[in-house]
């Protein structure tokens, strides 16, 4: 195991930072796997997780089953770990300029087409070679000037050229599920499968350049350019590990192996794969799912369960006005998947309460939630 430091611009005299990264397997392979957690720093299911596998890989590494580098970055986001304010962790967003910090990744597509476009050839694995050379360089060659931009870019680096992009995250109160690309899913069900995924949302674009599209939709891009010379040589995957509060060894674990038995079967780990267990849900359109919210404020009773099948028109939660006596019943306008719900018990007027994954795409544009 190889622990490297990459330091990030300094806001003030005495205030730096880094990012750690810890390199398992050969680095010359010429294959890479990047795994990321805690991109949002108040999800923490995902920091514990990947130190089981940093266990997991040491001993995979030391009984030589290891047959490519496989990256680990624990702890993603140490500005948002230390916003701890008032008591309370706030790792969404940078406090300094609201922004979050899973958005905003760096669009390379552009300085990649240019610097390979005379140069592809008719052999397609090297012109996906070419292509991870040219990220690499044209991310080496940008510079950062905040503590964020230099986060980041520091994150983009490491991982641009990764056959597979694992970013473990969690959402609020939430069954396990992910986001990956129609075209990454043949690739990602076998994932879906050992990891127990209860909704598996697709979509190739779903709006502000977050990190795993960032390189999902730069090989997307010059796929569309380039045709059949240049097919898709990276595949990303959000991981969301159920909710906020779910931060206990036994599920860690068991993500931790999930994540191994998934490398093994895609052939980065020596070894015969687990036998596949079945597929929880069948994967659907991002662009299906109802973002479901309440129309007022009050007091938030929910009456439906995540992992729940919901139906049209069943309630999923009531908003209650203490001073008005007005009661609000929240209903679901399409049938699917209660797959995650907020942790807060008051609500604000057009608040999200919660996620239905349906099964109809209706939604388009921006698909993200804030």
């Amino acid at each position: 195991m190889r622990h490297l430091t990459h330091p990030l611009v300094a806001p003030v005299p005495g205030t730096e930072r880094c990012i750690h990264s810890f390199h398992f397997g050969p680095a010359e392979s010429g294959r890479k796997v990047y795994i990321q957690a805690s991109l949002h720093a108040d999800e923490l299911p995902g920091m514990l997780t990947a130190w089981h596998l940093k266990q997991r890989l040491r001993a995979l590494e030391a009984a030589d089953e290891l047959l490519a580098e496989v990256v680990l970055v624990p702890v993603a986001n140490p500005i948002g770990q230390d916003q701890q304010v008032a008591d309370v962790h706030l790792g969404r967003y940078e406090l300094e300029t609201g922004q979050n910090f899973n958005r905003r990744f760096r669009d390379m597509t552009a300085q990649v087409e240019a610097a390979i476009a005379e140069r592809l050839g008719d052999d397609v694995a090297a012109n996906q070679a070419l292509v991870r050379e040219a990220f690499r360089t044209a991310l080496a060659a940008e510079t950062a000037s905040t503590q964020l931009d230099s986060q980041r870019l520091t994150l983009q680096r490491l991982a641009c050229d990764a056959e597979v992009v694992l970013d473990l995250h969690c959402d609020f109160d939430a069954v396990a599920h992910l986001y990956t690309t129609p075209e990454a899913w043949p690739q990602v069900e076998p994932l879906a499968r050992y990891f127990g995924s209860e909704a598996s949302l697709l979509a190739t674009d779903s709006g502000g350049q977050s990190f795993d599209e960032c390189f999902t939709l730069l090989w997307w891009n010059l796929h569309q350019r380039f045709g059949e010379r240049l097919p898709l040589g990276s595949l990303s995957v959000t991981l969301e590990l159920r909710g906020q509060l779910d931060v206990r060894d036994e599920l860690a674990a068991a993500d931790a192996e999930a994540i191994v038995n998934y490398l093994r079967h895609q052939g980065f780990l020596s070894g015969v794969a687990a036998p596949l267990p079945p597929l929880l849900q069948p994967a659907t359109p991002l662009a299906a799912v109802e973002p479901v919210a309440s129309s007022q404020g009050g007091v938030l009773v929910l009456k439906a369960q995540v992992g729940e099948r919901i139906e049209v028109g069943q309630v999923l939660a009531q908003v209650i006005d203490p001073i008005s006596d007005r009661v609000e019943e929240v209903r679901s306008a399409v049938a699917g998947i209660l797959y995650a719900r907020s942790n807060r018990r008051m609500a604000t007027a057009g608040m999200v309460i919660a996620h239905v994954a349906g099964t109809e795409a209706y939604r388009s544009g921006y698909l993200l939630s804030p």
